[in-house]
C-alpha cells in the first residue's frame, strides 16, 4: 500500500437531506480518472459530525466498494469517544478499507497521556494501519511530537500522521525524532508545499475535492524534487486554498463542486448555505486556477 500524494478529504454529496449515493459513486470514479492518489471518506470535510452512525458506516462501504482497490481508501473513524472510535475502526477494517484516519479526541481536552491511551486502545483493538490526525484548531488538544513518536514506536499499525497544525516546524521535528519511514501528510492545503519540503509525502486535502488533477500534479512535482514546477501550480491554487475557508468548511467546497456538476451544495445544520460574497470569491479563484471559464 502506497499512501501519499494528493488525497482528498472527500465531501459527502447530499440531496434533500439524505446521502446521495449515486453522486458519491460518481465522485469516486471522477477522482480516480483525475489522478487522485487516495480517498478519505467521512472525515471532517465529509461532515462526519452530522452524519448518523449508520450513514457513517454506509459511506465507508460505498467508497470502498466503488474504489475497488484502484487507490487506497483511508476511512475516517475518529471520535472523542474511544469506544465509538474502536467500533468505527473495526467496521472499516471489515469493510475492506486500506487504512483509517483517527482524529485527536475533540471537546474532551485530554492530556498527552490521555491522547496516548486513546490511540493505544484503538491500535490494540485492530490490525488495520492507522494514521493519526492532529488538528488543534478544531480539537483544542494538540498532539505533540513526543507523543506521536511514542505511539509510532509502541504500535506497528500506527504508520503516519495527518498534521493540520500549519506549523512547519512539526514535520522536520517529527522526521528527526521518528525517522523517515513514518508517513507524514499535510492536512492544510496552503502550507502543503512547504510541508513536503520538510519531509512530507502528500496532503489530505480539501482543495483536491475540486482541483484533483492540479493537486496531484503539484504533489508529483514535489516527489520528483521539481519545486519550480510545484510553485507554479501552487500559485494557481493558492487563491482557492484561501477562498474555500472564508466560511466554515465544507460549505464552500460543496458550492465549488456544484459549479463543476459533481453534486448539490446541500449541507446539514448547523452549517448554513454559503453567502453570495464568499461564493463570488470561490468562483473567481476557480477561474484563476483554470477550473472553470
Amino acid at each position: 500500500m502506497n499512501i501519499g500524494g494528493s488525497i482528498p478529504a472527500l465531501i459527502t454529496p447530499m440531496r434533500n437531506g439524505a446521502v446521495d449515493e449515486a453522486a458519491l459513486r460518481k465522485l469516486v470514479n471522477w477522482h480516480i480518472k483525475q489522478g487522485t492518489n487516495g480517498l478519505v471518506p467521512v472525515g471532517t470535510t465529509g461532515e462526519s459530525p452530522t452524519v448518523s452512525h449508520d450513514e457513517h458506516q454506509k459511506i465507508i462501504e460505498i467508497v470502498v466498494d466503488e474504489t475497488a482497490g484502484r487507490i487506497p481508501v483511508i476511512a475516517g473513524t475518529g471520535s472523542n469517544n474511544t469506544y465509538e472510535a474502536i467500533d468505527y475502526t473495526r467496521f472499516a477494517a471489515k469493510a475492506g478499507a486500506d487504512a483509517v484516519l483517527s482524529v485527536v479526541p475533540y471537546y474532551n481536552k485530554p492530556t498527552q497521556e490521555g491522547i496516548y491511551q486513546h490511540f493505544k486502545a484503538i491500535a490494540e483493538a485492530v490490525d488495520i494501519p492507522m494514521i493519526l490526525y492532529n488538528v488543534p484548531g478544531r480539537t483544542v488538544a494538540d498532539l505533540q511530537v513526543d507523543t506521536v513518536d511514542r505511539l509510532a514506536r509502541d504500535f506497528d499499525n500506527i504508520i503516519g500522521i495527518k498534521d493540520a497544525s500549519a506549523d512547519l516546524n512539526r514535520p522536520s521535528l517529527q522526521r528527526v525524532k521518528t525517522g523517515t519511514d513514518f508517513i507524514m501528510l499535510s492536512g492544510e492545503d496552503g502550507t502543503a508545499l512547504g510541508f513536503n519540503a520538510h519531509g512530507g509525502v502528500g496532503c489530505i486535502s480539501v482543495t483536491a475535492n475540486v482541483a484533483p488533477a492540479l493537486c496531484s500534479q503539484m504533489q508529483a512535482a514535489c516527489r520528483a524534487g521539481d519545486y519550480t514546477a510545484a510553485i507554479k501550480i501552487q500559485d494557481r491554487l493558492m487563491p482557492l486554498h484561501s477562498a474555500l475557508f472564508t466560511e466554515p468548511s465544507p460549505g464552500l467546497v460543496k458550492y465549488a463542486a456544484s459549479l463543476l456538476g459533481l453534486c448539490e451544495p446541500d449541507l446539514r445544520l448547523p452549517l448554513l448555505e454559503t453567502t453570495p460574497e464568499c461564493q463570488a470569491k470561490v468562483k473567481a479563484a476557480m477561474i484563476h486556477a483554470g477550473l472553470i471559464n
